[in-house]
């Protein structure tokens, strides 16, 4: 673990790097710090790849490059020939890895010198060699719940206890982790359920690397998930490096320009406060042709107005079928009568934070979750991070939906459902009491402030 950092002296504000991975769900967590640590005066260098993943992700760096022109930005490149997965995100978190001496010069060169380096956590053995030789501070961005990270570190472990299965099929329906309930496995990314895949082997390695860090960023904030983080920081995770909340409040800089997200809250402007349905599973969780018809069902059953951001390719492509196609003409004239539907990528904390929407059918992604925690907004949770979802109260979790795709939901159970979150005051009264909470977190005195307070105090030593 290195104690300082490289060169012979510290510029008066700390200089950080940054270095996200693919996915829109880790890349806007590491612009949302930056933006944070930019507003305490910090100089920020955002390392990215190229070529960019996905149309969400590249419209997200530009933005924060129009409103921040004066942080530097570098692209590092990588040789997808020799990766070993089809998966577009997992090949180029395979590439990054794989490029990561690359970092070297670029990160040795960097004027003024860098107090400390930031990088994602599916690149910990890749870039702690460089880290270590530069005598770098190295600290990881954890982008999902601190519950998650407890599986993450656990994870060796839990593989240990299989040796000589190909699965975990051979395990109780919850693993049991230190500290905590137990996780169903239906909520687990079924990438990690399986020993041999790409996935797993970098969370096996990269977890057996932790104690080489100086440091843990977590997107999260004491009130939310009080427990996971008491045990993470309890004698039972004695040997890991210090935990830090960073992180919750979406920037202005994410607010979209497009006339598509312009169209998208002209529409919203014309409906109620909180009457809005809005449906959306993420940038890369694609369902079935089956199951997208059956959501159209669900919505229309709800009784309530709806935007619906329909996602039938993990990749947005401009040769997408048109909705008609994918819905059938029948249910997309019923639904063009009642509600709002795109394919393209929409900016969807701007959405969440709009008065008229008053629940959110997610797959829960931590970002997700997080942006319906920052504004106030029930949930109703398919199902990835759904368990902090249950427990704080502030939506609807249905145990038997499984993973998003997995399980063929029926449209009348999912607007039952939707029914149900749309309908509970004490849904709605949890939702606000953590809006609230979350906001002081990022306050004066709050969580989130003083332990980016106490990083900055450390990167300036």
């Amino acid at each position: 673990m290195s104690s300082s950092g490289h060169g012979s002296s510290h510029p008066p504000h700390p200089h950080v790097a940054l270095l996200p991975s693919a996915g829109i769900g880790h890349l806007t967590p590491f612009l949302r710090f930056a933006v944070s640590l930019i507003s305490q005066q910090c100089q920020v260098t955002l390392i990215t790849t190229h070529p960019i993943v996905s149309l969400a992700e590249s419209e997200l760096i530009s933005t924060f490059l129009a409103a921040f022109p004066e942080e530097q930005f570098h692209l590092l490149p990588f040789d997808p020939t020799t990766a070993s997965s089809t998966d577009p995100f997992a090949l180029k978190w395979e590439s990054i890895r794989r490029s990561a001496h690359l970092l070297y010069p670029l990160l040795a060169s960097l004027s003024p010198p860098l107090s400390a380096l930031v990088s994602d956590v599916s690149l910990i053995s890749s870039v702690v060699a460089v880290t270590e030789t530069l005598t770098l501070p190295n600290y990881i961005l954890f982008p999902s719940s601190a519950r998650m990270f407890s599986f993450f570190a656990y994870y060796p472990t839990l593989l240990s206890k299989i040796a000589g299965s190909d699965h975990f099929d051979s395990c109780d329906e919850v693993l049991q982790v230190p500290g905590g309930k137990p996780i169903p496995k239906s909520s687990l990314p079924p990438p990690l359920l399986d020993p041999s895949s790409l996935f797993s082997s970098i969370f096996t390695e990269d977890s057996k690397k932790l104690g080489k860090l100086d440091g843990i960023l977590i997107n999260t904030f004491e009130e939310l998930e009080p427990d996971s983080l008491h045990d993470l920081r309890a004698e039972k995770a004695q040997g890991l490096p210090k935990v830090f909340t960073v992180g919750l409040k979406a920037c202005e800089f994410e607010r979209s320009s497009s006339s598509n997200t312009a169209t998208l809250m002209k529409w919203l402007d014309g409906h109620l406060t909180g009457t809005v349905v809005f449906f959306c599973f993420g940038s890369r969780s694609a369902m079935t042709r089956e199951q997208i018809r059956e959501i159209g069902k669900g919505l229309l059953a709800s009784g309530s107005p709806f935007l619906w951001k329909v996602k039938d390719n993990i990749l947005d492509k401009e040769d997408a079928e048109s909705l008609d196609v994918v819905l059938g003409d029948e249910l997309w004239e019923r639904i063009n009568e009642k509600g709002m539907v795109v394919k393209e990528w929409v900016c969807q904390a701007e959405i969440l934070g709009h008065r008229a929407v008053g629940g959110f059918v997610s797959h829960c992604g931590w970002n997700s979750i997080t942006e319906a925690v920052w504004h106030g907004v029930p949930l109703l949770a398919w199902p990835i991070s759904a368990e902090v979802v249950d427990k704080r109260g502030f939506g609807v979790w249905p145990k038997t939906w499984g993973w998003a795709g997995g399980v063929m939901v029926k449209g009348e159970e999912i607007g039952s459902r939707i029914k149900e979150m749309m309908g509970s005051e004490s849904v709605k009264q949890k939702a606000a009491m953590l809006r609230e909470e979350a906001r002081k977190a990022i306050g004066a005195g709050g969580c989130c402030e003083n332990a980016l307070m106490e990083l900055i105090g450390a990167w300036k030593i």
